[in-house]
């Protein structure tokens, strides 16, 4: 069976987060990132978000661990749904297609989605962030560290 990364924008991710009790939010931008942008926070939906670099500041050179990084942050049961978001939705993809051909363990049934806009969104007319998409701009629940 041919697995595939799904695409859902940060409103629809909101919703089936909030729908679907296994489900997983992975942030896989850099820890600078998290620290001085902000983070999703989805605890009021009963949520713990998952941190997980997919490229290593400052080189940005791919974490050759995140799989299974991700899989020992899961435990012993791999929800059905996990949604993986960054910046604008490009590393994102990356870490979940990565995420999806490891062959380091079963997938079974796992939805892989990436969140396009990301949490910054696209870049607007001027080269800023943050105005016309991304999960930030939708008025979802984020937090600064």
């Amino acid at each position: 069976m041919l697995h595939r990364v799904e695409e859902l924008t940060p409103l629809r991710v909101w919703d089936e987060l909030a729908s679907k009790p296994d489900g997983a939010l992975v942030d896989v931008r850099t820890r600078a990132e998290w620290m001085y942008v902000g983070l999703p926070d989805v605890a009021k939906l009963g949520k713990k978000l998952i941190m997980i670099e997919w490229r290593l500041f400052p080189s940005m050179a791919v974490n050759s661990e995140f799989a299974t990084e991700l899989r020992n942050c899961l435990g012993e049961t791999i929800p059905s749904d996990l949604y993986f978001i960054c910046r604008s939705g490009a590393r994102s993809r990356e870490a979940a297609e990565c995420f999806m051909q490891t062959k380091k363990f079963e997938m079974g049934q796992t939805r892989c989605v990436n969140v396009t806009e990301g949490f910054e969104g696209d870049l607007d007319h001027l080269g800023r962030r943050g105005r016309i998409n991304g999960w930030k701009y939708s008025g979802l629940s984020w937090s600064q560290t």
